[in-house]
């Protein structure tokens, strides 16, 4: 765990992602191996990582604001959507079988690996969103993917931002903000929707793990800022290929456990 919060901090300050993309597969194998029911295992690991992101997700967009790096026109405009898409997604998790949620984060960090290492390189599709109701209809699907995954904004609302115009940059400092936006209402959602739920491992607060947060949090904080520094300094078409090449495998690996 403690390893794990090194590496999911550094990858959200790097990458504006909130380190979920990386906390939901580790605390799901980790619950597997104590023999947390599947049923619920995945609701455990995405609660949790939403948990996680409401303070890595200051730590990194303080290092990024520093920088002025933080587009607060599209936080505003866009924050009400999100917050809409969150409740929405938190509530059909707390009702479907983790499995679902599984499935969701296996299919949606293939889309995104894709994404991340096609278009490594490529220049926006537009300049900007065409009009309000593209931009409204994205900000919702943001929130609700985000939700059901336990992941920071950044994971989707950098592709889509940059994919309209958005300096990359820019859109990872933004990502980071997006995922405070994200892990509030998502974290109460789930300590609400597993309130008194059967076959929670010690130290549960509804779906979220108490001891996981503990171990992962100081961690995750403290490597953030490193990570947020490095945005800035290097080329990041490597980081696309080489985030996309991690997002594969470990979609790979959520199939795998599907199936198996």
């Amino acid at each position: 765990m403690a390893v794990t919060g090194l590496a999911a901090g550094f990858v959200a300050g790097l990458l504006g992602v909130g380190g979920g993309i990386i906390i939901v597969p580790v605390l799901d194998l980790v619950l597997g191996i104590f023999g947390v029911d599947p049923s619920i295992r995945m609701k455990i690991a995405v609660a949790t990582s939403l948990a996680t992101i409401i303070l890595t997700s200051v730590s990194s967009a303080r290092a990024h604001y520093k920088k002025g790096a933080i587009d607060f026109g599209i936080l505003k405009s866009w924050g009400p959507m999100i917050f809409v898409g969150v409740v929405i997604g938190t509530l059909i998790a707390g009702l479907v079988d983790g499995r679902v949620l599984s499935l969701v984060f296996a299919v949606v960090a293939l889309l995104v690996a894709a994404n991340m290492i096609l278009r490594a390189q490529s220049h926006a599709l537009l300049p900007n969103f065409p009009n309000l109701a593209v931009k409204s209809g994205l900000g919702v699907v943001v929130g609700l993917i985000s939700a059901m995954m336990g992941i920071g904004g950044g994971t989707l609302s950098v592709p889509i931002l940059t994919a309209f115009g958005t300096d990359i940059r820019r859109a990872v400092a933004t990502g980071a903000a997006i995922g405070f936006v994200i892990a509030i209402p998502g974290t109460i959602g789930y300590v609400i929707a597993g309130w008194g739920a059967t076959g929670l491992p010690p130290g549960s607060l509804g779906y979220v793990n108490l001891l996981a947060f503990a171990c992962i949090v100081p961690l995750s904080m403290f490597a953030a800022p490193f990570g947020a520094r490095t945005a800035h300094a290097i080329d990041r078409k490597y980081l696309s290929y080489g985030f996309g090449i991690f997002l594969v495998a470990t979609s790979i690996k959520m199939f795998w456990s599907l199936l198996g």
